[in-house]
């Protein structure tokens, strides 16, 4: 397993609650759309210390922006490693490693629904800016977001635009939101992207599949061995 140790350059405050923590990229470090990694923190080495210091996080940029960012949530009462990440300041060194995606963008000529919770918006970030780039083979795209303390991620890249074909749309509750996924699963074609808690994940699961939403429509940030915990909940 190659472990990439990287610094820290600028950190970034998204809304009251959200950071983005901007890495220097490493000279062979590369990934696609929608990818995730192993984000360390010194000491996560340390046999006492382990997994503790380790979190599994989307990067929210794109090798264009030749720039890796993390983009998390942190709150008044932060877990152990949140709260170590919130001290740290820019210079200091951080780690990646084990860095995949699973929902790269699909070019296969149809509609594409990003359903998202809150700062999983992040996974979708990428995958936006790539369709806005080149939109070969993607009819179009419609991002769903819910988001209850109203203060909505990346205004400046989820912005609706009619000439790309693509829609933003941000809700602040969930009746609203699930009332908007049965609409869009009106499309029986479309490909389903979701993003969130694992409460999330399984209820948006339940209501596409009770839509007519096929399994294979729909795609997680989840390896292959994790996908039955979700269509079996």
């Amino acid at each position: 397993m190659q472990i990439y140790w990287t610094k820290i350059n600028k950190i970034k405050d998204e809304n009251s609650e959200v950071k983005t923590y901007f890495l220097d990229c490493p000279e062979d470090f590369t990934w696609e759309e929608g990818a995730h990694t192993h984000f360390a923190l010194k000491g996560f080495q340390d046999e006492n210390v382990g997994k503790k210091m380790v979190r599994h996080m989307s990067i929210s940029t794109t090798n264009d922006e030749s720039v890796i960012g993390i983009t998390t949530r942190i709150r008044d009462l932060p877990s152990e490693f949140k709260k170590a990440l919130k001290e740290h300041s820019v210079g200091d060194d951080v780690a990646l490693f084990k860095t995949h995606s699973n929902v790269p963008l699909k070019r296969e000529n149809k509609n594409i629904y990003l359903l998202s919770s809150g700062v999983g918006l992040a996974t979708f970030r990428p995958l936006v800016l790539e369709y806005l780039k080149r939109s070969d083979d993607v009819n179009q795209i419609h991002s769903l977001n819910i988001d209850s303390s109203k203060e909505f991620l990346f205004s400046d890249v989820f912005e609706s635009s009619t000439e790309k074909k693509f829609t933003s749309e941000f809700v602040d509750n969930r009746q609203s939101y699930y009332e908007r996924v049965k609409e869009l699963a009106e499309d029986k074609g479309g490909l389903f992207y979701v993003v969130g808690s694992d409460e999330f994940i399984v209820q948006n699961i339940e209501l596409l599949r009770e839509q007519g939403i096929l399994k294979e429509q729909i795609l997680l940030d989840k390896h292959a061995v994790q996908l039955p915990k979700y269509f079996t909940a």
